[in-house]
């Protein structure tokens, strides 16, 4: 049974040991809107381009994983508005049932790393959830990046999860973070989570340096993951998104939201109460990790 359809562009490149960026899915699928959401799409995978790598945007469609998607599999994520959300634990199912999907950061992130590719680009992590200790809610990405050797560029965790229980989880699964160019962890919107990161790295030669070490040491697989914060001029301002992020939070427990629902309501409350802005704030976010992953691979591929 073939499972898995790499693109020929993908396929040649990874060949020819040439720079590979992994991209998701959903937030094309299910976190723009349309028809903006198809256009931010191949502007990342253009970003890719110009930044000397080869763009591998990754779905499952009609029953195939889809590594490259080409611009008819692009618009096609775009605009079937009944792909679902596949995280990793969801592959199998969709596979076997011919349909398809957008991929999660779990998902992505294994079937990346599956591929051969080695530098991922994506918006913000899931994590641990607030009234974790009531809900026992924790994104399936953190168990994933624990067990999957490759490296990240996000602009941290999305700040409606409890950042710091997070953090303490990624150091206790043995998931490496460096921070890019700053000593605090990003906030998804905001610049600065205000919690501290341990180590800082100011070059995607440093952060391939890193790789490289990893790589030599060997040992169990794992996650890499490079904090780079969205830019103070682009990020959501700060006293606007606590207020409105304190209303979510009330929203949804008012509402008795739960699981699943959580995080993508609490996203979409913010995106309306905030007229845009968040939604502005996250497209400049994974902007700015596309460049900096394309730039990371390229140092890899450059280096020996």
């Amino acid at each position: 049974m073939l499972l898995t359809e790499v693109s020929e562009e993908v396929r040649e490149a990874l060949d020819a040991r040439r720079p590979v960026v992994a991209l998701e899915s959903t937030i094309i699928a299910h976190g723009l809107p349309r028809p903006r959401n198809l256009a931010v799409a191949v502007e990342l995978e253009g970003l890719v381009r110009s930044g000397g790598a080869v763009p591998a945007t990754i779905a499952v469609l009609d029953g195939r994983v889809r590594i490259g998607l080409g611009p008819e599999g692009l618009e096609r994520v775009a605009t079937d508005e009944g792909l679902r959300k596949l995280g990793r634990r969801d592959l199998a199912p969709a596979l076997a049932a011919g349909t398809g999907g957008a991929t999660t950061v779990s998902a992505t992130a294994f079937l990346a790393a599956r591929a051969g590719i080695r530098v991922f680009a994506t918006g913000g992590l899931g994590g641990v959830h607030r009234d974790w200790a009531h809900v026992q809610d924790e994104s399936a990405d953190l168990r994933v990046l624990a067990e999957t050797a490759i490296t990240v560029v996000c602009a941290g965790v999305k700040s409606v999860l409890d950042v710091p229980a997070t953090l303490q989880r990624l150091e206790t699964l043995g998931v490496g973070v460096v921070g890019y160019g700053t000593d605090r962890f990003p906030g998804f919107y905001l610049t600065s989570s205000g919690e501290p990161v341990e180590w800082t790295v100011h070059s995607p030669g440093e952060v391939a340096g890193v790789i490289r070490a990893r790589e030599a040491l060997g040992g169990p697989p794992s996650a890499l993951v490079v904090a780079h914060p969205v830019p103070e001029s682009e990020q959501l301002d700060p006293e606007l998104h606590d207020r409105v992020l304190g209303e979510a939070l009330d929203a949804c427990r008012e509402r008795g939201i739960v699981g699943q629902a959580v995080t993508p309501f609490l996203l979409d409350f913010l995106t309306r109460r905030t007229g845009g802005a968040s939604l502005a704030a996250n497209v400049a976010a994974v902007r700015g990790n596309v460049r900096l992953a394309a730039a990371v691979a390229a140092e890899l591929r450059a280096g020996p």
